[in-house]
């Protein structure tokens, strides 16, 4: 199964209240050729992706 690149159902997609916004904990780890690619929709999948407690995800594996 491919990875999958869906920020808001990621556990990496947290509240940061310093920017009053979600942001990827991880993006950071990106480097600046990786990001442009990856917000151009270029980049197969987000290397950092790790489901969350979502819904879907959660009615995914009953």
């Amino acid at each position: 199964m491919a990875k999958q690149s869906r920020c808001e159902d990621c556990m990496n997609y947290v509240y940061d209240e310093e920017y009053d916004c979600y942001t990827c904990e991880q993006g950071a780890e990106l480097d600046e050729d990786e990001m442009a690619q990856f917000l151009r929709g270029d980049y197969p999948a987000c290397p950092f992706y790790h489901p969350g407690e979502s819904d879907y995800y959660l009615s995914s594996k009953q």
